[in-house]
């Protein structure tokens, strides 16, 4: 369990994001690993009727793994004012609502699954392996849920060494139960949608058992998991700006994906290798992100702002200092690191997906502040700013898909990102500072009354 409103600021952030940073990359792995369990397996068909799918569930996941976020926020200012009795209520109706909003989006979702398979574009024939996948994925949101929501419940109290052994558990059980429900009991890919949410179950309920038996304020009764109005409407109001957040990026990413598909199979391959080199290189960004969240979260609570200042000036220090490295890495290593991610010895697919890592690397500053500010924001209250930010990312990815894409190919592509991330940290940047003055100046007259 990590205090962050006590000790050197950025010492106790890199404390809280090491493991964080190295769960993610251990799930960037293992996400890996499982594509390649299924394609192996079962054949490039059945991995291309998953990859049909994974846009929907990354989208509701994506929802729901921002909704749990937000709810843990508050019970991060809990644990920063030091009110046991507020932490377990928070974490307890946390997880109440969490299921509701889960088990509501279950049923939505399977009640409209060929309607979202039709929009989907799915080809005829992966239909049937599509829907027996993402059928048992979207029954398996309410384990997801509540796997994610302990995970933020652990790490607003500072706790991530525990989400990572939990994480990497899940991994280790996933990867067995992929090979003994598609080589054993010949699931096809209904068995790896089953071995996911199985293993999910099992972490969900190991994270419950050791929440009771380690930490005593996590010792609920049935009154802990009872809403009352007033907490509920805070916690929605926390998770629904995080969980819309979470939904607009993948909506602005699917945008653009659309357009991506109009040109041609070279391309495609090039910016899905683009993609994934992506993924690894703003992973700290991400990873600063949460931190972010539950350091303000409880430095809030504990009403230390200026602790805040130095934490947000440090968070992007750090993050700005890791994007000057990965700049350097692309211009040195860019065709490599294709070459590496999908095999391929196709020139043209190099040059496409170098160019793209080349020029969008060079404004990763702006990336780095959205996701450090835009957190920060959410872990200080305020959940309009962040809900703007992301609207104006839709509003500009679903921009470039109508208008530069037709005009400038690929290259409308490459400079839609760096676009969209300029005009989106202005909002932020400005917000940041506004809210910080308002927050020392109530600290002050607090201090002089």
């Amino acid at each position: 369990m990590t205090d962050l409103t006590k000790g050197s600021p950025t010492g106790r952030m890199l404390g809280f994001a090491l493991p964080v940073a190295l769960g993610n990359l251990f799930q960037l792995f293992y996400s890996l690993a499982d594509t390649r369990i299924v394609g192996s397996t079962l054949g490039s068909d059945a991995l291309a009727a998953v990859g049909a799918t994974v846009s929907i569930s990354s989208l509701l996941l994506g929802f729901m793994n921002g909704l749990t976020n937000g709810f843990a926020i508050l019970t991060a200012q809990s644990f920063g004012a030091g009110n046991q009795k507020e932490i377990r209520r928070y974490a307890g109706t946390s997880l109440t609502l969490g299921m509701a909003a889960a088990l509501l989006l279950t049923g939505i979702s399977l009640l409209g699954l060929d309607g979202i398979l039709t929009l989907l574009n799915v080809p005829r024939e992966l239909l049937e392996n599509a829907r027996a996948y993402i059928w048992v994925i979207l029954l398996g949101i309410p384990a997801a849920m509540l796997y994610n929501g302990c995970a933020g419940i652990l790490r607003s109290i500072g706790d991530t060494a525990a989400p990572l052994g939990f994480l990497i558990l899940s991994s280790f059980l996933n990867v067995g139960l992929d090979l003994t429900l598609i080589l054993v009991f010949r699931m096809g890919v209904a068995g790896a949608a089953w071995a996911t949410v199985a293993s999910q179950m099992v972490c969900a309920a190991a994270s419950l058992i050791y929440m009771w038996r380690r930490y005593p304020f996590f010792r609920f009764s049935a009154g802990d998991f009872r809403p009352s109005l007033k907490r509920a409407r805070r916690l929605l109001e926390s998770g629904l700006s995080m969980g819309v957040m979470m939904s607009l990026v993948y909506f602005g990413t699917l945008a653009l994906q659309c357009a991506i598909n109009t040109f041609g199979t070279d391309t495609i391959v090039a910016h899905t290798a683009a993609r994934k080199i992506t993924e690894f290189y703003m992973l700290p960004f991400s990873v600063m992100g949460v931190t972010m969240a539950t350091y303000c979260g409880q430095n809030l609570g504990a009403g230390q702002i200026r602790r805040i200042r130095t934490g947000i000036r440090n968070s992007l220090l750090l993050t700005w200092g890791w994007s000057l490295m990965v700049i350097l890495l692309s211009y040195l290593a860019a065709p490599f690191l294709v070459s590496l991610v999908t095999g391929s010895t196709n020139p043209q697919v190099a040059r496409t997906a170098s160019l793209y890592l080349r020029i969008d690397t060079l404004f990763y500053f702006a990336p780095a502040a959205i996701s450090v500010l835009r957190n920060a924001l959410q872990g200080m209250g305020d959940h309009i700013t962040p809900i703007v930010s992301s609207f104006i990312e839709l509003a500009g990815k679903v921009a470039v898909a109508l208008f530069l894409t037709p005009v400038f190919h690929y290259m409308g592509i490459i400079a839609a990102e760096p676009i969209v991330w300029l005009v989106m940290v202005i909002p932020l940047a400005a917000k940041i500072i506004i809210n910080l003055k308002y927050l020392q100046s109530s600290d002050v007259r607090r201090s002089s009354e």
